[in-house]
């Protein structure tokens, strides 16, 4: 509570678009000759000789459309980051307010920007209340024995003051990392009156960045300098003749300052009421709802499937075969088991990992055939959602009822040779601390024209990340190449960084 000023915040800076996923011949041709042999069984050989020739007309259109589509949204997302970059830098309000408040969701004081006048920001804090804290705190009696000591008022004052002062500099840190543009802060900040129990202001003044960038915040008693640090500093907590700290919180006179006195006297301490109030503020500084930040990138380079970019083009003169394919009930894996894939699923094969109880994530690791990637894109995951080409991709989460579903698609054809395992894994959502236990109806289903396959992967307390199943080339007793399915279900107890580093990826 006492310690939070520690932490640093780096500059913002120009953001940087990454590039498209790329994407090659051999996964267009893959996907195209999915869509095509939709339906046809392995005996029709004339129609699946034409299927075959209809998709090798199409592919090269295919690919050339996505790249040239994928290449525009590029563009438009670089114009957009740079007008953005813009906007921020010339402190334009709407733009640094939302920016600003973005990076102040997960701070443990609540904080807004409510406004820019030139190149100073308005914020409002909201601070712990002192009636909230424990009125005793660990110690030891005189024989050593351990103890509940009572905190004195004076002294419980002193750490709430000491908290509001870490989070008033925690705030005015990320403030100026954030808005580049902006030169001083005024900052206000809102609490609950211990006398009264109404919302009151307990503190407010104006900052500039140069006395917070150059401060040395090194222990946490430096958090009470914010009152000598500041301009027109007017704090709650006053300082006595003999020079203590006040026992008393009192709130503020704020007829000074029109803005927060305009607030206070249009406030009603009552969220109820349909006004708006102080307790609405308050309200809305303490929901501080820290999913924002954490929440995966939108895949803005979301790859059309064949069908979307088919179905915006003129219609071939010889239409794709209709009808749906018979698949028999789907094979139950059980952990070590292997089997030799059918040929249908080298020209597409869908996964989804479906799973309730808490958070997890489905991975792809095309690795050599000592189960290490080449290189860091050869990992496919929600923040890089595809891989080689295009021949892997992650599809992303939906729910489904009480249950989520995470899919990907790999074309084992489109792989390039230097991958001779996919390893498909899943890992815990690293902020939650869980293991595998957490996990409820957890099935992985593999799916292709021909057959389906499905592997309920252990549920280990003692671990966090978990290598589901992998697929491999073999080259069967008559020598022809093959894919090859086994059933894994082993995994790492430090979750993610494990799972990674034993693929080889870079881990940092």
């Amino acid at each position: 509570m006492t310690s939070v000023h520690l932490q640093s915040f780096s500059p913002a800076h120009p953001p940087v678009v990454p590039g498209p996923p790329q994407l090659g011949l051999p996964w267009a041709l893959a996907e195209a000759k999915t869509f095509h042999l939709a339906g046809l069984g392995v005996f029709a050989r004339t129609e699946r000789t034409e299927a075959k020739q209809r998709a090798e007309q199409d592919a090269q259109g295919y690919l050339a459309a996505e790249l040239a589509r994928l290449q525009g949204i590029q563009g438009g997302l670089t114009t957009e980051a740079h007008q953005w970059w813009q906007s921020l830098v010339a402190n334009d309000e709407a733009t640094v307010c939302e920016t600003v408040n973005y990076a102040f969701s997960d701070n443990p004081a609540a904080g807004c920007a409510v406004g820019v006048d030139g190149s100073v920001m308005s914020v409002v804090m909201r601070q712990q209340d002192i009636d909230s804290l424990p009125n005793q705190t660990p110690g030891v009696t005189s024989s050593g024995r351990p103890t509940l000591k009572t905190l004195t008022k004076r002294d419980r004052v002193l750490w709430w003051l000491t908290a509001m002062g870490s989070n008033i500099i925690t705030t005015l840190k990320e403030g100026f990392a954030v808005a580049p543009g902006i030169t001083a802060i005024d900052l206000a900040v809102i609490t609950r009156v211990p006398d009264t129990q109404r919302l009151g202001f307990v503190a407010y003044g104006r900052w500039t960045r140069q006395t917070i960038e150059s401060g040395p915040w090194q222990q946490p008693e430096d958090a009470l300098r914010f009152l000598d640090i500041g301009q027109d500093v007017v704090c709650a907590v006053a300082t006595t003749a003999s020079g203590n700290l006040s026992s008393t919180i009192k709130p503020l006179d704020t007829s000074r300052l029109s803005g927060l006195q305009s607030l206070l006297d249009h406030a009603q301490d009552d969220a109820a009421t349909a006004a708006a109030t102080l307790a609405g503020l308050d309200g809305d500084l303490s929901a501080n709802v820290p999913a924002t930040p954490n929440a995966p990138t939108p895949d803005s380079y979301r790859i059309r499937t064949f069908t979307e970019w088919k179905n915006q083009v003129p219609s071939s003169a010889h239409p794709p075969a209709t009808g749906e394919p018979v698949t028999p009930p789907p094979t139950i894996l059980t952990p070590g088991q292997n089997l030799t894939l059918p040929a249908e699923a080298r020209e597409g094969l869908t996964i989804a990992f479906r799973f309730g109880g808490a958070d997890a994530d489905l991975t792809l690791f095309l690795t050599d055939a000592h189960s290490k990637v080449s290189s860091d894109e050869d990992f496919v995951f929600y923040n890089q959602p595809s891989g080689a080409y295009g021949a892997a991709r992650m599809l992303g989460k939906l729910n489904d009822g009480a249950h989520t579903v995470e899919r990907a698609a790999v074309h084992l054809s489109a792989l390039p040779d230097h991958v001779q395992r996919l390893t498909i894994a899943i890992n815990m959502d690293v902020d939650t601390g869980l293991t595998c236990s957490a996990l409820t109806h957890a099935k992985l289903a593999m799916e292709c024209a021909a057959a389906t396959w499905t592997f309920q992967p252990p549920a280990d307390p003692a671990i966090r990340a978990m290598a589901v199943a992998e697929l491999y080339r073999h080259r069967s007793p008559n020598g022809l190449p093959v894919w090859k399915l086994r059933a894994v279900g082993q995994g790492w107890a430090d979750g993610l960084d494990g799972l990674a580093r034993a693929h080889g990826v870079d881990v940092g």
